[in-house]
């Protein structure tokens, strides 16, 4: 069970949406709901992806 928690709960859709396109960008098979058979090294790139993402999209508004 997942200790995190969203700040803002109608954020979710958005956050889950944004973490399936940067899965699909780095080429993990990412499934809606339990992925506890990826790799740690899997899901550090997905993180990762999203990361970059936002850094980018801060960088560009500044």
């Amino acid at each position: 069970m997942s200790r995190n928690k969203v700040l803002l709960p109608q954020a979710k859709a958005g956050l889950d949406k944004f973490k399936m396109e940067a899965a699909k960008e780095v080429g993990v098979n990412l499934t809606a709901g339990y992925n506890g058979d990826l790799t740690s090294r899997e899901n550090g790139s997905v993180g990762g992806q999203m990361v970059k993402k936002m850094v980018e999209a801060y960088e560009k508004n500044l």
